[in-house]
């Protein structure tokens, strides 16, 4: 019994040593897209976040779309899960639909970023909204990973 106590604490040590050896996750876990996007906002439930994958399938982050019910804004913002702690181009995306017809754009352009690119902020109280972003492999030949709405929704 003495002996398996012992195994277990060790390998708890090695765990929690494993977290601290690499503090970059650690510090990324540490953003929320509400944090981000500041006091007010909350996630919208419906569809308001979406994977950021590679064409091969590689998930490297999450892009994420919050609203403010009090000013009537939208928020976007991608976090990274890969090359966390890396500075690599990132960007977030937030369109929305004019009564015009015409659509209203902000974009946290393809900057290198070492956890996560945004907040992006738009009016968007009683209309639509598509989404976006995405983050780069660091390698020179490396894929783009992508992810978001791109067809008009959350029309309230």
């Amino acid at each position: 019994m003495r002996r398996s106590a012992s195994t277990v604490v060790v390998a708890a040590a090695l765990a929690v040593g494993g977290l601290v050896a690499n503090p970059a996750y650690a510090i990324s876990a540490g953003y929320t897209p509400e944090g981000v996007c500041g006091s007010g906002f909350g996630r919208v439930t419906h569809d308001g976040s979406r994977a950021v994958k590679t064409p091969s399938g590689q998930v490297f982050g999450r892009v994420y779309l919050l609203y403010n019910r009090s000013t009537g804004q939208n928020c976007v913002v991608t976090i990274k899960s890969a090359y966390v702690g890396t500075p690599t181009r990132t960007s977030a995306q937030l369109m929305v639909r004019l009564p015009n017809g015409r659509t209203a754009e902000k974009i946290d352009h393809l900057k290198k970023y070492k956890y996560y690119a945004g907040p992006v902020k738009l009016n968007a109280k009683g209309k639509c909204v598509k989404y976006y972003g995405t983050v780069a492999d660091t390698r020179v030949d490396g894929e783009i990973a992508s992810g978001g709405r791109l067809t008009w929704g959350n029309c309230s």
